[in-house]
């Protein structure tokens, strides 16, 4: 077992192994219906191997999020995207949770876990998360954890080959304090 980079109550975050294949495969094939149309995470071989190599690169990290009270299988992941270095000190979180996890908490945990690690460790400034505006679940954990609506973006993102719509959600290392 890979040690853990964040320990919470009820999750622990780790970096993603070769190890995990075919755990983090099955969860996200079993959620593909759950997830629909909001996230297309990795759900083969190749496509887990890709998002490894994504993973290794010096402008990307990435955290498994594992339930501890479920002998710490996999429940989801939580990713930190396009860090960008300098005067912006900025990246943006992408994140999914397996359909059985989902409504129990684990995100919210797992958010503040990474959110914490981004503004304290990594030193970044802001954290921006951007969600199709029908996506209720994810806009409400957005808010739980403090972050503030910027904007609208048309077309913005690429998700199942359409160009969707996103909302610009964001929290800066000063507003943590203001996370209930």
């Amino acid at each position: 077992m890979t040690p853990f980079d964040a320990v919470g109550q009820r999750v622990a975050l780790r970096r993603p192994s070769e190890s995990d294949r075919d755990e983090f495969v099955a969860l996200m094939l079993s959620s593909r219906d759950f997830h629909y149309p909001w996230v297309d995470p990795p759900k083969t071989n190749a496509a887990y191997d890709e998002y490894l190599g994504m993973r290794r690169r010096p402008d990307m990290d990435g955290f498994l999020i594992c339930a501890r009270e479920g002998g710490d299988a996999i429940a989801g992941y939580m990713n930190l995207n396009c860090i960008i270095r300098g005067f912006f000190q900025s990246c943006f979180l992408g994140y999914a949770i397996g359909a059985p996890y989902a409504g129990k908490g684990y995100m919210t945990e797992a958010m503040r876990l990474v959110t914490a690690y981004a503004f304290g460790e990594m030193k970044l400034h802001r954290v921006e998360a951007n969600v199709q505006p029908a996506n209720a679940a994810s806009i409400a954990l957005l808010r739980k954890c403090g972050f503030h609506n910027e904007g609208f973006s048309p077309r913005y993102l690429q998700v199942f080959g359409e160009w969707r719509d996103h909302e610009r959600w964001a929290l800066l290392c000063d507003e943590v304090g203001t996370i209930t």
